[in-house]
């Protein structure tokens, strides 16, 4: 199989989705690389424009709320368009096109209105300062009607944003700035290179995958947070602590499931993510395991997240902040001897 970053994915599934269906357009600040632009502020839609032209690969003015209303009401008049913004931080500019409109239309229709539109999202901290470094995940899990994706590797990438693209449901796509990979890498980015298959497939939402299978403890995590629980699984095995780790995929189905089935064996359960510790998706992950299988745990859960302050700009303090596979490691410790 073809080797590629997720960038060069995203890209692929956007190029497929848009030669398959004439109806997918792209709209976004800086989306067309013609003129000398760049192709969006991460360079995933670079080359499209001269693929499709210009009715199909929208240059906008730096209006986030015109984006997602732009967006919105393609989709209402049966188009299903691909929105983008520089950072994730700006999707609060339009929450009520997203949390009011795009989630909502459907169910106040009685079904007879969808909103087909797929809005992508750069996330994570790299160094920028408290707003433009933040994980709006848990924001968004929380609004009905939206579905949220957060593929962290290139298969994943591609096929949850095909699924995203065809889905007549508005589908919000996470992708963490320190794993997209090609022309444009961030200080600190991981190679996220994977294989993705040439031939057309999708990833089905509300399913996760253990990345790694283990017997004393699940760890659940999502995007660059997966990675660092992957490698502190791997230094935890010489202490003979063997960590399942899994990668939810999807926030908004969410696989409980997989969680669950992974506990009957392990027991004990930590859940690591970037977005704070107040209120983000791991305390309602935490709420109902609690609720619903408590007596499959010998030990308290465990949440490590972002210490509930904005993302300081100083690199030192964001590491700090941000859950290292070093605090990983030790909350893994800590937890065995409960």
């Amino acid at each position: 199989m073809p080797q590629m970053s997720i960038v060069e994915a995203l890209n692929q599934a956007i190029a497929e989705e848009m030669a398959r269906d004439e109806r997918v357009f792209c709209l976004g600040e800086d989306v067309s690389d013609a003129n000398g632009g760049y192709g969006g502020a991460f360079a995933v839609t670079r080359g499209l424009h001269g693929k499709f032209g210009p009715e199909r690969v929208l240059n906008t003015p730096i209006s986030e709320m015109l984006i997602v209303g732009m967006a919105v009401g393609a989709a209402m008049a049966g188009m299903r368009p691909i929105a983008d913004v520089q950072y994730g931080d700006f999707l609060f500019c339009c929450m009520d096109q997203l949390v009011n409109q795009a989630a909502k239309m459907r169910y106040m229709s009685g079904g007879r209105v969808s909103v087909p539109m797929v809005m992508r999202a750069p996330v994570g901290a790299t160094g920028r300062g408290a707003q433009h470094a933040q994980s709006l995940e848990g924001f968004f899990t929380h609004a009905p009607g939206l579905k949220v994706i957060c593929p962290a590797t290139a298969y994943d990438a591609k096929g949850l944003l095909k699924t995203a693209i065809r889905d007549d449901n508005p589908v919000l796509v996470f992708e963490h700035k320190l794993l997209y990979g090609g022309k444009r890498t961030e200080s600190g980015a991981l190679s996220m290179v994977g294989e993705v298959p040439a031939e057309d497939y999708t990833v089905p939402f509300g399913r996760g995958v253990v990345r790694r299978e283990g017997k004393d403890i699940t760890i659940v995590a999502n995007l660059l947070m997966m990675y660092r629980a992957m490698d502190a699984a791997a230094e935890l095995d010489e202490d003979d602590i063997s960590c399942e780790v899994i990668d939810p995929r999807t926030l908004a189905p969410f696989d409980y499931e997989l969680v669950i089935e992974s506990l009957r064996k392990t027991r004990r359960l930590m859940i690591v993510h970037e977005d704070t510790y107040s209120n983000g998706w791991g305390a309602q992950l935490a709420s109902y395991i609690a609720e619903h299988e408590i007596y499959l745990l010998d030990a308290p859960i465990k949440r490590l997240a972002a210490y509930d302050v904005p993302i300081p700009c100083a690199p030192v303090m964001e590491k700090f902040v941000i859950p290292s596979t070093a605090r990983i490691i030790d909350a893994a410790r800590s937890l065995m001897k409960m």
